[in-house]
C-alpha cells in the first residue's frame, strides 16, 4: 500500500495511504435484472488493467480495486476511471453497472456462484448463506504502522462504524420487495458466523489466536472468511473497513474513504500514545449496526458512547467533531464536511430509491436511476403515472362525511396521496399492526408520555399515517401565519403602550377581559423586548379545502417537541414511507427555536447569552416535551427551585451562572409564586430582572390578554389597521357575545354554532350546538346572559378529515393543525407543525380530551 514507518512514529496524516475496493452488480438493460455475465467481461477488463478487476462469489458481481493513494482527489480520479472502463465494456453488451448494496431485480440464473474451488467449498459448507450473497459493499484499506496498531484502530473505531453504514445505506429492495431496511445487505452479510462488529481484542496475537480457533472449529473454511466490520490484513500492514454498502455515487465513496482514514489515524494515534481502547458491549455495537441498517439517514441512530438514540444529523456531527483534528491534519476537513452536509441534505440512497419507486410506480425505474448514478450521468426526470390508486383493503368502507384531504368525493385517492396509500396498502393491516407495536416500544424507550390522572403512563397518541401538506399549501400558509403572528405581536405592544387600537375604535374595550396596569410585569418589559416570541396558531381545513385560522396561542404554546418526536418515531418504524420528492426536515426545528430565543436576549447579555428552559417538573403532562426541547437545544432544563435570585439577576443555583433568556414552559402565575433554591419567592426578582434588561422571558407575561378568544374576531381588521394589508388567511366567522347585537344572534342560533369560553383551553367548556341536547343548550344560554363578555361563538364548519388507521382499515377522522411561528431574528414558521386528530365521532382534537396526533409532512 505504501511506505510504512518502522519506528512506530505516527506518520503525517497526509501521507497515510488508502485504497478502495468497490463491488458492482451487472444488470441487463432490458429486464433490469442482475445477470451472471461477469465471466464474459473479465478477460477484456483485465487486459485493460490486470490488477483492477476481479470476480466475486456471485457471477453477477464484479470488484474493482483502486490504486493506493494518500490524496482524496487522486482517489476520486481513479474511481471515476475504473467505473468508466467497466461501464464502457458493459454498455457494449447491453449491460448496466449498479453500485448499490443490493439490486432490486435478480435473474434466476444469477443465483449460482462463480466457478472456483474456494467458492464451491463455501457453497457446499454454507448453503443458503452463499446463495443469498447477491450483495455489494465498499471496502476501504488504510495503512497502519503494524498489526497491533490495526487491532487498536479497530477498537477505537467500533462505536463510529454504524454511522458510516448509515451514510452508505443503499439496499432497501430485495427480489422486487421493499425489505423495510435501508441496508438489507447488512442483514444478509451479518448472517455469516464471522461477521459483525470487531471482537474486543488487545493485540494482533489475540486476533491470530481467535482466527486459528475459528478455523479449527470449522466455523470458517479459511482465514479470508473473517467478515468483521473492520479487520486487519493478513498480508500487509493495513486495516480494512468492510461495513458499508456499495455506493451509486463516487462522492459517497470518497466521503467514506475520508472518514475511514481519519478513524484509523485517530485509533493509531491513541495506540501509539498508550491510551486504552474504549470498552463497548458487543451487543450494543451490533444493535447500533442494526439500527443504522434499519434507518439509514432517515431515522435515528444509536450514539454508542452516549447510549442513546440521536438524529442522523447529530450522529454525523458528533463523528466529524470526533475526527476534526485528524481530518484537518490530512487536509480533508473541508471536502469531508462538504460531502457529509450534502449527504445529509440529499438523504440515503435507500430513501432516494424508495422515492423513485413511489414516484414512478415501477421498480425498473429504480434500477435505471441506479445505473445513471453509478455512471455519473444526470438523472432523468420521471413523471408519476396517471392512474387511480386502489386500496381495496384499507379503504374498503372509507366514507368521509366532509372534505377529506386524501380521498376525493368520488372515492378516488387524491394525487398527492396516491403513493402513500399504495404503500400502506402493500404493508396491509397486519403489517401496520406490527408497526404499531414497534411504535409503542419506541415511544416507551423515548419516554414519550402524555400522562393523565387516570393513566400516568399514557403514551402520547400517535397515528402512523402521516398528513401531507403540498409545497403550494405551505407557501400560502407560511405567508398567512407570519402575517398573523406579526399582528398579534403588534397588538400586544399597542395594548401595553399607546392603546391606539382602542382609541381609534378598531378593537372595543369590551373584548378585553382586563387592561394592563402600570405595576404589572407585562407593563415593565425592557424596551425592544418581543412579547410573543413563540406563537402556536391553530388552523383547520374546511369543507371546501380552504385553510382557516381557528385560535391564537401566545402564552406557552405546546407541541413543537411532540411534532419532532412524532417524526422520529414514524421514520424509525416505517422507513418504507418516502415521499417522492422528500419532505422538510423537522430536525431543524429546535435549532431554529434556539436561534430565536438567543436573538431575544437583552443587550446586557453580550455575545454569548445563557439560555435555560423552566418547567414545573415531571408532574406537568407535557414534561416530555420540555425535556426533549432542552436536550435538543443543548440548554439546561430547570424547575423554579433550581434557580436563584441574586444581585438583580436570575442565576442557575448549581453553577451560579446568570440566565439571560428563560424559555418559560410554566404558567406565569405559577412561576412568580414559586420559591427559588433559597426559599425566595421568584415573582419580584424576575420582574425586576426583566425591567432592568437583565433577563428576557419567552414568552412574556400578560400575553393572555390577546390570545383570549374575545379578541379573535378583530384580528383580521387589526392586520389591516397595523400594516395596511388584507389578512391572507381567512378566519372562522366569530361573534362576540360582549356585543349586544352579536349576542342576540348567538342566542337565537345557539343550536347551530360552537360556543367557547374566551379564557378556555384544552377543549374545556366548549358547547358544539349541533351536537348538544336541549338541556345543555339551556345551560349555555344562561351562562351567556349572565356573563356575556366571557364567551364567543363560531360558525360550525365542516372540518376536513384524514385517513387514520384503526386496527383493520383506514377511517376518516377530523384533524386540525398547530403551526409554530418565531418572531426573532426574523419571523419564521418552524418546520414542526403538529397535526392533532379527534376521536371517532368527535370534533375535539385536544390530547387531554382523547385526541391523538399525526406526523405532518411538508412536501418538497
Amino acid at each position: 500500500m505504501g511506505v510504512r514507518p518502522t519506528d512506530r512514529r505516527l506518520a503525517p496524516a497526509d501521507e497515510v495511504v488508502m485504497g478502495v475496493e468497490e463491488e458492482f452488480h451487472l444488470v441487463d438493460l432490458e429486464t433490469r435484472s442482475a445477470v451472471p455475465r461477469v465471466p464474459e467481461l473479465l478477460d477484456e477488463l483485465q487486459a485493460l488493467d490486470g490488477d483492477a478487476f476481479a470476480a466475486e462469489l456471485k457471477p453477477s458481481i464484479i470488484e474493482t480495486n483502486s490504486q493506493p493513494t494518500a490524496d482524496l482527489a487522486d482517489l476520486r480520479t481513479d474511481l471515476v476511471r475504473l467505473r468508466g472502463m467497466l461501464a464502457h465494456i458493459a454498455d457494449s453488451r447491453g449491460l448496466g453497472v449498479v453500485g448499490a448494496g443490493s439490486v432490486p431485480l435478480i435473474d434466476g440464473s444469477a443465483e449460482g456462484i462463480t466457478p472456483s474451488p474456494r467458492y464451491e467449498r463455501m457453497r457446499d459448507e454454507y448453503q443458503m448463506l452463499a446463495f443469498e450473497q447477491q450483495i455489494c459493499g465498499t471496502q476501504v484499506h488504510v495503512d497502519v504502522p503494524d498489526r497491533d496498531a490495526a487491532i487498536a484502530a479497530m477498537q477505537h473505531s467500533a462505536p463510529w462504524l454504524p454511522v458510516l453504514l448509515a451514510l452508505s445505506a443503499s439496499s432497501p429492495f430485495w427480489k422486487n420487495q421493499d425489505t423495510g431496511y435501508a441496508s438489507c445487505r447488512t442483514l444478509a452479510w451479518h448472517r455469516w458466523p464471522t461477521a459483525g462488529p470487531p471482537a474486543p481484542l488487545r493485540d494482533a496475537a489475540e486476533y491470530d489466536a481467535l482466527i486459528a480457533d475459528l478455523v479449527a472449529s470449522g466455523t470458517m473454511s479459511d482465514p479470508g472468511m473473517v467478515y468483521f466490520d473492520m479487520r486487519p490484513s493478513a498480508h500487509q500492514d493495513t486495516v480494512e473497513l468492510r461495513i458499508c454498502d456499495a455506493s451509486p455515487s463516487v462522492d459517497g465513496v470518497v466521503l467514506i474513504a475520508g472518514l475511514a482514514r481519519a478513524l484509523v489515524r485517530h485509533g493509531v494515534r491513541a495506540h501509539l500514545e498508550g491510551r486504552p481502547a474504549p470498552q463497548h458491549r458487543p451487543e450494543l455495537l451490533r444493535a447500533a449496526s442494526w439500527r443504522a441498517a434499519r434507518s439509514g439517514l432517515e431515522g435515528d441512530l444509536v450514539d454508542v458512547r452516549g447510549r442513546e438514540l440521536v438524529p442522523p444529523s447529530r450522529a454525523v456531527r458528533l463523528l466529524l467533531e470526533h475526527l476534526d483534528d485528524d481530518l484537518a491534519e490530512a487536509g480533508d476537513r473541508d471536502v469531508v464536511h462538504e460531502l457529509a452536509v450534502e449527504a445529509l441534505a440529499r438523504g440515503s440512497s435507500a430513501a432516494r430509491q424508495r422515492q423513485r419507486a413511489n414516484l414512478s410506480g415501477s421498480i425498473e425505474a429504480v434500477v435505471d436511476m441506479l445505473v445513471a448514478e453509478t455512471r455519473g450521468a444526470p438523472d432523468s426526470p420521471v413523471d408519476a403515472p396517471v392512474s387511480e390508486t386502489v386500496a381495496p383493503v384499507l379503504l374498503a368502507d372509507y366514507a368521509p362525511a366532509a372534505y377529506d384531504e386524501a380521498v376525493a368525493e368520488d372515492g378516488t385517492v387524491r394525487p398527492a396521496y396516491s403513493w402513500l396509500v399504495a404503500t400502506l396498502e402493500r404493508i396491509g393491516p397486519s403489517g401496520l399492526l406490527v408497526h404499531e407495536k414497534s411504535r409503542d416500544a419506541e415511544q416507551r424507550a423515548r419516554g414519550m408520555l402524555f400522562p393523565q390522572a387516570e393513566d400516568e403512563e399514557r403514551l402520547f397518541p400517535l397515528d402512523l399515517v402521516p398528513r401531507l401538506i403540498t409545497p403550494g399549501e405551505w407557501e400560502t400558509l407560511t405567508a398567512g401565519l407570519v402575517q398573523r403572528a406579526r399582528t398579534c405581536e403588534a397588538l400586544l405592544q399597542d395594548l401595553h403602550g399607546e392603546r391606539a387600537c382602542l382609541h381609534d375604535g378598531v378593537l372595543p374595550e369590551a373584548a378585553l377581559r382586563w387592561l394592563p396596569q402600570a405595576h404589572e410585569a407585562a407593563m415593565n418589559l425592557h424596551p425592544g423586548a418581543v412579547r410573543a416570541l413563540v406563537q402556536g396558531l391553530d388552523l383547520v381545513c374546511d369543507g371546501e379545502g380552504e385553510w382557516k385560522l381557528l385560535e391564537d396561542n401566545l402564552r406557552i404554546p405546546s407541541g413543537i417537541g411532540y411534532a419532532l418526536a412524532d417524526r422520529r418515531v414514524v421514520r424509525s418504524v416505517l422507513p418504507e414511507l418516502q415521499a417522492p420528492h422528500g419532505v422538510l426536515d423537522a430536525d431543524d426545528g429546535p435549532a431554529m427555536l434556539r436561534e430565536a430565543l438567543m436573538a431575544s436576549a437583552p443587550p446586557a447579555a453580550g455575545s454569548d447569552p445563557i439560555l435555560a428552559v423552566v418547567t414545573e417538573g415531571p408532574t406537568d403532562s407535557a414534561h416530555f416535551e420540555h425535556r426533549m426541547l432542552a436536550e435538543e437545544m443543548g440548554v439546561p432544563l430547570l424547575m423554579p427551585s433550581e434557580l436563584r435570585a441574586a444581585a438583580g439577576m436570575i442565576t442557575i443555583a448549581e453553577s451560579g451562572r446568570p440566565v439571560d433568556v428563560l424559555y418559560r414552559r410554566i404558567d406565569e402565575e405559577v412561576l412568580f409564586d414559586a420559591l427559588d433554591a433559597e426559599g425566595v419567592r421568584l415573582g419580584d426578582p424576575i420582574r425586576e430582572a426583566v425591567r432592568t434588561g437583565r433577563l428576557a422571558l419567552a414568552n412574556a407575561p400578560g400575553n393572555g390578554l390577546v390570545d383570549d378568544k374575545g379578541v379573535y374576531p378583530f384580528i383580521s381588521a387589526l392586520t389591516e389597521y397595523y400594516f395596511g394589508e388584507k389578512a391572507t388567511l381567512a378566519a372562522v366567522p366569530t361573534w362576540s357575545c360582549a356585543d349586544p347585537d352579536q349576542r342576540a344572534y348567538v342566542l337565537d342560533h345557539l343550536d347551530q354554532l360552537v360556543l367557547k369560553p374566551v379564557d378556555g383551553f384544552g377543549g374545556e367548556g366548549i358547547v358544539i350546538g349541533p351536537h348538544a341536547g336541549a338541556e345543555e343548550l339551556e345551560h349555555a344560554a344562561a351562562a351567556v346572559r349572565e356573563h356575556p363578555a366571557g364567551f364567543v361563538a363560531q360558525e360550525t364548519i365542516r372540518i376536513s378529515t384524514h385517513p387514520t388507521f384503526t386496527g383493520a382499515a383506514l377511517e376518516p377522522r377530523v384533524v386540525d393543525l398547530r403551526a409554530f411561528v418565531v418572531l426573532s431574528p426574523t419571523p419564521t414558521v418552524l418546520p414542526t407543525p403538529l397535526t392533532r386528530v379527534a376521536p371517532a365521532d368527535s370534533l375535539v382534537v385536544n390530547s387531554s380530551r382523547g385526541g391523538g396526533s399525526k406526523d405532518t409532512w411538508i412536501l418538497r
